[in-house]
């Protein structure tokens, strides 16, 4: 029987917050826990970070520690899951090489989430050469592990077609069947997908806008966080009735709050008019607690050891570049250039 892998990750460019949770940190787990996946591997993302970070390395090199604190705190477990560091795996940077034979600059320019992150980043004439390769590397990073599903948002659909088409074009090319085609795993459906900032229902919330509230904040500054949130400007008054449409806080209880019947009851009551702001953002405040006090306090206790979190990213990057070194000599030999292989 073929086997089920999975291969997903996240660039270290800061703390991970609770958009990365509901997005896909808690499907993560989920999926690790399900025992239907005979791998499972979670990247540290730090070459594909450098791709526009190059010139400010350190903000790379600390923030890797911060999400391999953050995997461990919502549950990843390093006995079930590798989790490694994608520079500390240098065939990666050889398959990508490879590959990049085997896709022209136009099909490069045409992918629309480059294109879109482009446009974000304000690059204008100055796009870095590695930012445009960098599904190339992607590529390289999910066949290097034979993933067969990648558990991505919508917005990366692109980056996985065309995985999947270096992956049909390279066992074309060589006559093998060396490289496997990868499913796009989505996450649920709705507003969880793309959770909104607090300062909008709008925008996407997002570490370079910092209106995003962290697994590592602490109590208080998540609670600052919420009380600033956006709800409906025109609600002025407690008796006034409100809008729910474009209100961030009720979109957050509809992502988080178990008590459905709840927060049903305070949108026909804040629609109506008595209700007021200060008390549906104490009882998100409640809500976001809950789920993310055990994450606070396990990922405080982590962060006691840090050396201790350096050698589980050590043990699995070493794990990690066994396996890609697997699918290297496969590759090569396909490719006919292993030409030591028999000495």
């Amino acid at each position: 029987m073929d086997k089920k892998i999975i291969l997903t990750g996240d660039r270290p460019t800061g703390r991970l917050h609770i958009g990365h949770y509901i997005g896909s940190l808690r499907n993560r787990v989920e999926l690790q826990n399900s025992n239907k996946f005979n791998e499972i591997f979670v990247m540290i993302a730090d070459a594909q970070a450098l791709t526009d970070n190059a010139k400010n390395p350190k903000k790379v090199q600390e923030n890797v520690l911060e999400v391999a604190l953050d995997y461990l705190a919502v549950g990843l477990n390093p006995e079930k899951t590798t989790i490694f560091i994608q520079s500390q795996v240098p065939q990666l940077a050889e398959l990508s090489q490879y590959y990049a034979n085997l896709v022209s600059i136009s099909r490069l320019e045409r992918n629309p989430t480059v294109k879109t992150e482009i446009k974000q980043k304000n690059f204008g004439e100055s796009v870095p050469s590695g930012f445009v390769f960098y599904p190339i590397s992607q590529a390289a990073d999910i066949t290097a592990f034979k993933a067969t599903t990648i558990p991505v948002g919508e917005d990366q659909a692109p980056m996985i077609e065309l995985t999947r088409e270096i992956a049909r074009s390279f066992n074309q090319t060589y006559g093998s069947n060396v490289l496997v085609e990868p499913e796009m795993f989505l996450a649920e459906e709705g507003i969880s997908r793309r959770l909104p900032g607090i300062d909008g229902i709008n925008s996407k919330m997002s570490k370079s806008l910092n209106n995003g509230i962290y697994l590592a904040d602490s109590y208080e500054e998540m609670k600052a966080k919420v009380m600033k949130m956006y709800t409906d400007p025109d609600h002025i008054r407690v008796e006034d009735p409100g809008k729910i449409e474009g209100n961030v806080v009720f979109a957050y209880l509809d992502v988080f709050a178990k008590d459905k019947q709840k927060v049903e009851e305070m949108k026909a009551h804040y629609q109506k008019g008595g209700l007021g702001d200060v008390a549906v953002k104490m009882y998100l405040v409640e809500v976001l607690d809950e789920i993310l006090k055990p994450i606070r306090e396990k990922r405080e206790e982590l962060a006691k050891n840090p050396e201790e979190v350096y050698k589980m990213l050590a043990i699995g990057s070493e794990k990690a570049r066994a396996k890609a070194q697997e699918t290297l000599e496969e590759v090569k030999d396909a490719m006919q250039i292993n030409y030591f292989k028999d000495l």
